[in-house]
């Protein structure tokens, strides 16, 4: 009896833990260079802080193309991608023909990204049509920068044989335009940006403005592009604004999670919403009605019950 007694006592002890584990999530976000680490960074710490048996992670990753692959293995339980790469991995279009990611969801839009396109002075490059016959930086490869780059390009009549392409995530870009080894790169990321904050420090730079008739052929190209006017001193010495086209960055999770959890999350994610704006101010733009104007998906189910509970006006585009 003794013997038993002990096993049942050994049996509790050892349940325990089980009962009690802290269950750990994935973010995939992006380079540390970028909004998106940041800003993933922040949320796992408001998970951790505020839902009850979890925490969180925000793991460094090729951004959005990637990220989509990610949530649909579920080898991430939360991913940060571009509003286009989102649309097109859900619908099976664009860079997803062939391989449609139809199980991702939006928890919800959190900021928009500007594509900003910056030389250093005296390179010679004023406009998007200076680039051909450069050495350029679209981005990482897989990245939402490279889609969204070339779109733009293509959209207005430069391909990628017009210019020596170069694949670089946003420090290694920052990098190579400081030691003049690229004469421009690219960034879609919500500004202001840490990689070309440094870099303005160390160089003189300036940011391209695209013409009205380029903002429309891409906006044409990519519907889920937008006008968007980059504030001037934004970056140190960029004394004039910048016209250039913005993209929503939605926060995606797979439709196999747990309703409770994606509703936790959403719900963290918008009544403390001070707390990540206080680690980026990219976050200022975290609101539940940029969320209904610009999520390009259905919402998760979870997200869903939170947005009715607060009675936000959701489209039904938002509703599966």
């Amino acid at each position: 009896m003794r013997r038993f007694g002990l096993a049942l006592v050994l049996s509790a002890t050892l349940a325990v833990p089980a009962v009690q584990a802290q269950q750990n999530l994935s973010i995939a976000t992006g380079g540390t260079g970028g909004v998106y680490y940041p800003i993933g960074g922040g949320l796992a710490e408001m998970i951790g802080r505020h839902i009850d048996g979890y925490s969180a992670v925000a793991e460094v990753t090729g951004a959005s193309v990637e990220n989509m692959g990610l949530i649909h293995r579920e080898d991430s339980d939360l991913a940060i991608a571009l509003a286009d790469t989102v649309y097109q991995a859900y619908t099976g279009t664009g860079a997803f023909e062939g391989r449609q990611v139809s199980d991702v969801r939006a928890i919800a839009s959190v900021y928009p990204n500007a594509v900003q396109l910056v030389a250093l002075q005296g390179s010679g490059i004023t406009s998007l049509q200076d680039l051909k016959g450069k050495r350029v930086s679209v981005g990482a490869p897989g990245s939402g920068t490279e889609l969204n780059a070339r779109a733009l390009l293509e959209s207005n009549g430069i391909g990628y044989g017009d210019f020596t392409v170069q694949r670089l995530n946003f420090n290694e870009t920052a990098d190579a335009l400081r030691d003049g080894d690229i004469d421009a790169g690219f960034w879609s990321v919500g500004p202001p940006t840490s990689s070309i904050l440094s870099l303005a420090t160390t160089r003189d730079i300036q940011l391209i403005s695209f013409t009205e008739a380029e903002i429309e052929n891409a906006i044409s190209a990519e519907p889920v592009f937008a006008p968007y006017a980059l504030p001037a001193n934004t970056y140190e010495g960029v004394t004039e604004v910048t016209n250039t086209i913005g993209i929503p960055n939605v926060l995606t999770v797979n439709a196999a999670m747990p309703d409770e959890l994606a509703y936790q999350i959403t719900k963290v994610l918008f009544e403390k919403i001070d707390e990540l704006r206080a680690i980026h101010p990219a976050a200022n733009d975290t609101t539940v009605e940029f969320t209904m104007t610009s999520t390009p998906i259905p919402l998760h189910p979870g997200a869903l019950r939170y947005f009715e509970e607060i009675n936000a006006e959701i489209p039904d585009r938002l509703r599966e």
